[in-house]
C-alpha cells in the first residue's frame, strides 16, 4: 500500500523556473537585484492591472511579512499608534504591528467569508476614537483565498479616513466582482512562501498605487542608503529585497499561475462532491457570485452533533494516522499567548471556527491516486470513529 505523505499544500513547479535561474547564474546576477527581479515585478503588475484600477506598482520583497512591515511604515504607523487587524489569520499579519511598537486591535470574523466582520470593525473604530485613539490602519485578510467583504470594509475605512492594508498572502488569483485581489488596498501584499499558490521558495511583494511609493519602499528595503558615494543613512532601513535567484523561480511560476489556481479549485470541487451527502460536514464556499476564491486551502466545518460525535480533532488525528496532513484553521490572534493582552471586538465566530474547522490537502499537484487515498481515508475515518 502506498503510504507516501500527502501534504496540506506543497510547492508545484512548472518547469521553466530553471531557465530563469540558469540565466541568472550565467550572467552572475546572484544578488537582490537584476533582470529577474525587474521581470518578476513586471509579470505581477501585468497580471493584476486592469483598465478599471489603472496603474499599479510592485516591489518584490523577501517575504509577505516584510511587505506588511513596510506598508505599515509607509502608512505612517509609529510607536503608540493602534492598528486594526483581523483576528483569524496567521501571526505574520499581526507581528509587524508590534515590530513598530504599535498596538494591534483584533476584530472577529463574520460567518460568510470568515474574514473581518464589518459590524465589529465599526464598533471597534468608534470605541477606539471615543478613547482618543483613532486607528492608523486596517489589516484585512483574504483568508484561505476567500475575498473579504471588500465594499463594506472600504466604505467603513473611507467613512473614518483609515488606510486599508490588504493582506493577499493567500489570495493571488482570487477576485471580487471580477477584480483581482491584491488591488483593493491603499497598500496590498502578496506572499510566495513555499506553501502558497505559487512560490519563490520564500518571498513576497508589496503593491502600491504610484511609482514614488514604490521607490520609497525599495529604499527602505535596501537598508535606506542615501544617495552618496559613501555609505550614509538618514533613516532606519531593512534587508528586505527579493534575490534575483528567487525572482527567477517566481517568473517561471507566474507562467503557470492560472493552472495552479484551477488545480486548487478542482480540489475544492472534489471535496464538495465528497461531502455532499455526509451530514454534519460543510465545505466552506463563496457566499455569492461576487466572490471567486482560488481556494488556496479547502476548509470544512464539522458539526459533531450531526456526525455521531466525530469532531475536528478526531478526523485530523485519524487522517494523520494515514500519513495525510490536515490542519486546524488559524488559531485566532486574540487567543494566542503573545497577543491575548490586546483589545478584541467580537462575538465568538472566530473561536467557533477554530474549534470546528479543518483545512484539507489542497495542492494543485495532488494526483488521482492521492484523491482516492484521501477519499478512502475520510470515509474510513468517519466510519471507524463512529
Amino acid at each position: 500500500m502506498n503510504n507516501e505523505k500527502i501534504w496540506l499544500s506543497s510547492p508545484h513547479m512548472g518547469g521553466n523556473e530553471l531557465k530563469y535561474i540558469n540565466e541568472a547564474f550565467a550572467e552572475n546576477w546572484i544578488a537582490p537585484l537584476g533582470p529577474n527581479v525587474t521581470g518578476f515585478e513586471a509579470d505581477i503588475k501585468e497580471y493584476l492591472t486592469s483598465e478599471e484600477i489603472g496603474s499599479l506598482e510592485v516591489a518584490a520583497l523577501s517575504s509577505g511579512t516584510a511587505a506588511l512591515h513596510l506598508a505599515l511604515i509607509l502608512s505612517g504607523v509609529e510607536r503608540g499608534d493602534e492598528v486594526i487587524c483581523q483576528s483569524m489569520t496567521f501571526a505574520a499579519s499581526a507581528n509587524p504591528i508590534v515590530y513598530l511598537g504599535a498596538t494591534p486591535i483584533f476584530i472577529d470574523s463574520e460567518e460568510e467569508t470568515l474574514n473581518i466582520c464589518p459590524d465589529q470593525l465599526e464598533i471597534a473604530i468608534k470605541d477606539r476614537i471615543s478613547k482618543g485613539k483613532k486607528p492608523k490602519a486596517i489589516i484585512a485578510v483574504h483568508l484561505y483565498g476567500m475575498p473579504y467583504k471588500v465594499d463594506q470594509i472600504k466604505a467603513i475605512a473611507d467613512k473614518y479616513g483609515i488606510a486599508i492594508i490588504e493582506d493577499s498572502a493567500e489570495s493571488l488569483g482570487s477576485t471580487y466582482k471580477g477584480r483581482k485581489c491584491g488591488t483593493f488596498g491603499d497598500f496590498s501584499i502578496l506572499s510566495f512562501n513555499g506553501n502558497k499558490i505559487i512560490t519563490t521558495s520564500g518571498g513576497g511583494a508589496m503593491i502600491t498605487k504610484n511609482s514614488e511609493t514604490k521607490k520609497k519602499a525599495i529604499f527602505l528595503a535596501t537598508q535606506a542608503r542615501d544617495d552618496a558615494p559613501h555609505y550614509q543613512h538618514s533613516e532606519i532601513g531593512y534587508n528586505y529585497r527579493l534575490s534575483n535567484i528567487s525572482a527567477g523561480i517566481g517568473r517561471g511560476q507566474m507562467e503557470v499561475l492560472d493552472k495552479r489556481v484551477q488545480g486548487r479549485r478542482n480540489m475544492f470541487q472534489f471535496y464538495v462532491n465528497l461531502f455532499r451527502d455526509i451530514d454534519g460536514i460543510k465545505v466552506f464556499t463563496e457566499p455569492n457570485d461576487d466572490f471567486h476564491s482560488n481556494h488556496w486551502l479547502s476548509v470544512i466545518n464539522i458539526d459533531e452533533t450531526k456526525t455521531g460525535g466525530v469532531n475536528r480533532e478526531d478526523l485530523r488525528k485519524c487522517m494523520e494516522s494515514e500519513n495525510i496532513e490536515c490542519r486546524p484553521l488559524w488559531k485566532p490572534m486574540h487567543m494566542q499567548p503573545v497577543f491575548n493582552k490586546y483589545p478584541y471586538y467580537g462575538t465568538g465566530i472566530a473561536e467557533e471556527m477554530f474549534k470546528n474547522g479543518l483545512c484539507l490537502p489542497s495542492g494543485s499537484n495532488l494526483s488521482d491516486n492521492d484523491r482516492s487515498r484521501i477519499e478512502q481515508a475520510i470515509l474510513n475515518c468517519l466510519k471507524n470513529i463512529v
